[in-house]
């Protein structure tokens, strides 16, 4: 299982790379970062049913509040079977589906909503969530946040929301790379504990210091779904780090919304082969 998880991850940063080098638009950073945790909940945590329908029911649930990077999202889909991995190569064209920013106006299989604008995403998954009790379904849903992110105020009213009304059939993942785009989030908008402040909310809070190790990931995200469904919303802080797998991109926040050359194309890919085939 490990390994076939490790190719995908693979394949997943070459698919990353392609896409952003090809429109020369896009952020590798964070979606570099966050690949290994989006490729093990999607082929091996979550329940889902690529026979996608809008209305998720029975089935797991995800939704991407830090839309844009949309390029690991974009690849973990189509890897995943939802849309042909060929449509990869539409990436941030004119008419295309896949937009820098998910949308849903163009019905793409997987996206439940649009994400461009950062601190939404808690909000909308909250509402799902408690849709989720109204009909009995007892399936989870799962989200995804930059650190960044959580210096917009809409999320600390849903973080306090989702206490207070018991959703406990939720688990959010705070990507906790430490950089955004204009800086380190510390030089930017220092946040102090980001666990101290969930805890603070009556969330259940959970580590994984290796938020980039597939075993770790796992094991975090077995916790979380074994803590689920007992009065209190979970919260996952994944240590990650930002440009993953691509050394000059790693350690710094500069990539985060910056596509490479061809020269730097062919180094990053170097250092990522080819495991299911490029597209």
């Amino acid at each position: 299982m490990m390994q076939d998880l490790q190719s995908i991850v693979s394949q997943t940063r070459r698919d990353i790379l392609r896409m952003v080098h090809k429109v020369n638009s896009g952020h590798p950073g964070g979606s570099l970062g966050c690949t290994e945790f989006l490729v093990a909940l999607y082929n091996e945590v979550m329940e889902i049913d690529i026979d996608f329908k809008m209305d998720g029911e029975n089935e797991d649930l995800f939704f991407l509040s830090n839309g844009h990077i949309s390029p690991v999202f974009y690849s973990v889909l189509a890897r995943r079977g939802y849309f042909p991995v060929d449509e990869l190569n539409t990436f941030r064209l004119l008419d295309s589906r896949l937009q820098g920013h998910p949308t849903t106006h163009e019905g793409l299989p997987g996206v439940r909503i649009a994400s461009g604008s950062l601190g939404q995403g808690m909000s909308v998954a909250l509402g799902a969530a408690q849709a989720k009790k109204l009909n009995n379904d007892s399936k989870l849903v799962y989200t995804l946040h930059g650190d960044g992110e959580l210096q917009e105020g809409q999320n600390w009213e849903a973080i306090m929301y989702a206490s207070a009304k018991k959703v406990d059939n939720l688990i959010a993942t705070i990507d906790l790379n430490g950089q955004q785009i204009d800086g380190a989030t510390n030089d930017v908008l220092p946040m102090g504990s980001i666990k101290a402040k969930f805890e603070a909310f009556d969330w259940i809070v959970l580590e994984v210091k290796e938020g980039n190790n597939l075993e770790a990931i796992l094991n975090g995200l077995k916790e979380a779904k074994e803590k689920a469904n007992n009065g209190k919303p979970v919260c996952i802080l994944l240590e990650t780090m930002m440009g993953n797998g691509v050394d000059f991109m790693m350690h710094t926040h500069a990539w985060h919304g910056k596509a490479p050359s061809d020269e730097q194309l062919a180094n990053a890919l170097s250092q990522n082969p080819e495991t299911l085939g490029d597209y």
